[in-house]
């Protein structure tokens, strides 16, 4: 008599599922042990991976870098997939490493900052965040990193005090103080969508310690970064993935269960002991589910446990929904903006020599030398800057609150608030003010010629298969906690075991908020199912 085989069934076809099911699919002797199928809710592979184009011109609407090329698993299969070059334009963000178009930092009003200044506050942020990342402690209670962060600059400024009050020739209203901590502000919003955390003093201090990056420089896919998650899944087979395919309820067994399943000397089940309800009615049964859902999507998910619309039945033990609740899980969204390209029979069009990279840098909440019209979720933005040098379509990041107004925005409203923005930092002809003018004699002179014709935005935030960005950990959380959400169920005792298996990027301690993290989850969880039918050849580092 032949064993039934073991059904597996992987909820997402992001990176971790992806590269879970390749694993599993191309192991020696797995495919005469398992019957592999992964359901993705979408109607496309790649979860927080999306691949775009736009302005003729490809972008990544989701994850965007590869965090280093040394040792990287997703550097290596960019590279054997020949995916780091191409003859078709891509978002590769190199201007402001390019000595030809450095970067420019502009203080509101038009003023450009000296290098110098910029340089200096930039080297003490940067020192800031090596020394929180290489177990660095520090003297007291620290909890968050946003306030380590505020107390370096404070301690600069102690340091600093006879320059800290210095009148700035040219700089309209911003004295030096002022505009040292709109640079240092910069970099902290810039650290906001680097982590997805809202405020930094929402973000834990002692895990920086624990985070790790791959040496080397960090790049972007020249082929997209859907040329990767192509790849995992062209060895599967047809039919494996199944799109559209909404789980509304995962059902399983614990220990507080009277089971019947009955396990074979060799690992096989013989009653599938999960259930897995579909959004159009249908059920499907498996031996083992590996859930790779975004933290928000699992933060939802335990909001309703105790009702009928819950996720899992019976509810999550407690060790998992309180990591859940712990961990943090915020929003980073991307906006596009594409340039008009304005010709004049007579005259050079005006961005021939391209959009500068421009940083911006903003008067604080209370100064009476704000822009009234530059809208607040302009505000909370670092840069905005072309995707590649003398491209069209520009780039410009957001966090948190803004990230989410943004996703509420027509497109009309985006164009004049961008517009407004850029008004107050560039003159006309795009050329920058050089700090001979202020804000009141911006609003006489000629307007800024830059024309936005469309924008295009990610909504990650409201997006019901995310519901976010990715992970970090919270004040109030801990590695530990990335440890237990890695953690499968059951925990323990005679009932069929593995049944609910997780990964994802917000499984890994190490290397969390990453697609390499959720690479690495999946190859875990795949090793985890391998090991547990005696399979060989699942050595791999995770």
């Amino acid at each position: 008599m032949v064993a039934e085989k073991a059904r597996i069934v992987i909820i997402g076809a992001g990176m971790a599922g992806l590269t879970a099911a390749n694993k599993l699919y191309t192991s020696s002797v797995s495919r005469d042990m398992f019957e592999l199928c992964i359901v993705e809710g979408g109607s496309r592979i790649g979860g927080r991976i999306n691949t775009s184009e736009f302005g003729g011109d490809r972008i990544e609407m989701g994850a965007t870098w590869i965090h280093g090329i040394g040792g990287s698993p997703i550097h290596k299969i960019a590279e054997e997939t020949h995916s780091l070059e191409s003859e078709q334009p891509w978002e590769c963000m190199d201007g402001g490493s390019d000595d030809d178009v450095p970067t420019t930092t502009v203080a509101e009003g038009g003023f450009k900052v000296e290098p110098s200044i910029v340089d200096s506050i930039t080297d003490l942020f940067n020192n800031l965040m090596d020394y929180a990342r290489s177990d660095g402690k520090v003297s007291g209670s620290q909890k968050s990193l946003g306030s380590f962060l505020r107390q370096g600059l404070e301690a600069y400024w102690g340091s600093m005090k006879e320059q800290r009050d210095e009148e700035l020739k040219g700089y309209g209203n911003w004295n030096r103080k002022l505009v040292e901590e709109a640079i240092f502000t910069m970099h902290e919003n810039i650290q906001r969508t680097d982590t997805s955390a809202s405020d930094l003093m929402n973000l834990d201090y002692k895990a920086e310690s624990e985070y790790r990056m791959f040496p080397g420089e960090e790049i972007t896919i020249a082929k997209g970064y859907l040329s990767v998650i192509e790849s995992l899944a062209s060895v599967l087979p047809a039919g494996c993935v199944q799109l559209g395919r909404k789980v509304s309820k995962i059902e399983w067994q614990n220990e507080r269960e009277d089971t019947n399943s009955n396990n074979n000397n060799n690992g096989y089940c013989c009653s599938k002991p999960v259930k897995l309800h579909f959004g159009d009615g249908s059920v499907m049964s498996a031996d083992h589910v590996i859930v790779t859902v975004s933290l928000g999507v699992l933060k939802a998910a335990i909001r309703h446990e105790d009702s009928d619309s819950g996720m899992f039945c019976p509810p999550l033990p407690s060790f998992k929904t309180e990591a859940i609740s712990r961990l943090g899980f915020g929003v980073v969204n991307k906006l596009f903006l594409q340039l008009s390209q304005q010709h004049d029979d007579e005259e050079e069009d005006e961005l021939s020599n391209g959009f500068p990279y421009l940083q911006m840098v903003f008067h604080p909440p209370d100064s009476q030398f704000r822009h009234k019209k530059i809208p607040w979720w302009m505000r909370r933005t670092s840069s905005l800057c072309p995707i590649y040098n003398n491209s069209r379509v520009l780039l410009s990041w957001f966090a948190g609150e803004e990230a989410l107004a943004l996703e509420t925005l027509e497109d009309e409203d985006i164009i004049n608030g961008v517009s407004t923005t850029l008004s107050s930092f560039l003159c006309s002809n795009h050329r920058l003010c050089n700090g001979n003018v202020n804000s009141e004699e911006i609003s006489h002179q000629h307007p800024s010629e830059v024309k936005i014709s469309k924008v295009l935005k990610s909504k990650w935030g409201t997006d019901p298969l995310f519901l976010g960005s990715y992970s970090y950990v919270a004040v109030g959380s801990s590695g530990d906690d990335l440890d237990k959400m890695a953690e499968p169920l059951p925990s323990s005792g005679s009932l069929p075991p593995l049944q609910i298996l997780f990964a994802g990027e917000a499984t890994h301690r190490t290397h969390y908020s990453t697609t390499h993290g959720a690479y690495f989850s999946g190859l875990r969880e795949a090793n985890r199912l391998l090991q547990h039918y005696h399979c060989v050849g699942i050595h791999n580092n995770y």
